[in-house]
């Protein structure tokens, strides 16, 4: 019997860790309250510790929805030979040792059922450490090809779990036997969306295709000045609700003004889109955005049909290579690097309007590649590799 054995036969703890970004944080919180839904059904709740870095997303997250938060020190390998990245790396080298002994130091007072993580280097020292004291460890990854934390950790994690089938060729070969595909989690209220409050919201024409346009939480100068080029002419077909981001904002009401009379109410423009973000999902005929992992999972699991404009400096160049897979199985069309000017997006979205049959065949095509129910998956495999300790 491990150390831990007898303290699962009393309670169910669980450390989670990963942040940095959205992409890490937000399937992280999802696959927490799937967990605590999960176990209310029987009368139990887990007690949670998050780990993580003092300054990070995740640690607003967490405060947020009430789950115990701890900091710990860790260092970031950057991939670029500037100077000041150079730098920046050596001083990483010292700080990275002084996190992997504080998360030790956590894994061994919370003697926690399983760790949980989502990625980023933030997970890094408590994956170690949960490896070092024998905790079961469950590793999530949500992006195609891993990330240089996630492929560290696949060498020790009891379970691999990933987005997409294509990300088994990424694994490591002693790995792959401890993987599973789950999707990527996904809020539930995503899945719930109503159009008619969606066009209500925003005062829309149900009688018109609607596109909803997105950048993310802050915004895509590229997809804006795209959208500007062609908006004259896309909206003599459709309406627009654009999220364009706090530092667009104001150049974009200036293109909205300079509309004629007769279309400026099919145009919607919004720094950030809160609450109605489901329901004009559920409303739109075609969605323009990034191709980051949390934004492609919602489109898959709800089966849109979207134009993706990869962000070029993603790491890894993971948004790049998931667009261009999408598009490979017809499950999306993508604009990149030349491509992504006003005129093409005019001519895909003018394509995709005045053809409901393939914008039909597009979205099937997507909803092969979602997993509505990855929370759920994602949660059955933290609890048996727990069980399994």
């Amino acid at each position: 019997m491990s150390l831990y054995s007898t303290q699962r036969l009393h309670a169910f703890r669980m450390i989670v860790t990963g942040g940095g970004t959205g992409g890490h944080t937000y399937p992280a919180l999802t696959t927490v309250n799937t967990l605590q839904a999960r176990l209310a059904e029987t009368g139990t709740a887990p007690e949670l510790l998050w780990v993580g870095v003092a300054d990070g997303l995740e640690a607003k997250i967490a405060v947020r929805n009430e789950i115990p938060f701890k900091a710990v020190t860790t260092g970031k390998v950057r991939r670029s030979f500037k100077p000041r990245d150079l730098a920046r790396n050596f001083v990483d080298l010292f700080r990275i040792p002084l996190g992997i002994i504080q998360a030790a130091l956590t894994v061994a007072r919370v003697r926690p059922s399983v760790v949980f993580s989502t990625g980023g280097f933030v997970s890094v020292p408590i994956g170690l450490a949960a490896a070092l004291f024998r905790v079961p460890l469950v590793m999530h990854e949500q992006t195609l090809s891993l990330g240089l934390a996630n492929r560290l950790l696949a060498r020790v994690a009891t379970r691999v779990l990933l987005s997409h089938e294509a990300s088994l060729e990424h694994l490591p070969a002693r790995a792959r036997s401890r993987a599973v595909v789950t999707g990527n989690p996904i809020r539930p209220a995503v899945l719930n969306g109503n159009p008619e409050k969606g066009i209500a919201a925003y005062g829309l024409d149900p009688s018109l295709p609607l596109i909803l346009v997105t950048g993310g939480a802050t915004g895509a100068r590229q997809i804006n000045q795209m959208l500007t080029g062609a908006l004259p002419r896309l909206l003599e077909h459709c309406q627009i609700v654009h999220q364009c981001g706090s530092h667009g904002l104001d150049e974009m009401r200036q293109v909205a003004a300079g509309l004629p009379e007769w279309m400026a109410h099919r145009y919607r423009v919004v720094d950030f889109i809160h609450d109605e973000l489901p329901d004009l999902l559920a409303a739109a005929a075609v969605v323009v955005a990034r191709s980051g992992a949390g934004t492609v999972a919602e489109l898959t699991a709800l089966g849109k049909a979207s134009v993706l404009v990869p962000y070029p400096y993603s790491a890894g160049d993971e948004q790049r290579v998931t667009a261009r897979h999408l598009a490979e199985a017809g499950a999306a069309a993508t604009l990149d690097g030349e491509q992504a000017n006003p005129e093409n997006l005019y001519a895909v979205l003018g394509g995709l309007l005045s053809d409901p049959y393939r914008r039909n065949q597009m979205a099937q095509a997507a909803a092969a590649h979602g997993r509505p129910d990855a929370g759920a998956r994602v949660v059955t495999e933290i609890l048996s590799t727990a069980a399994a300790g």
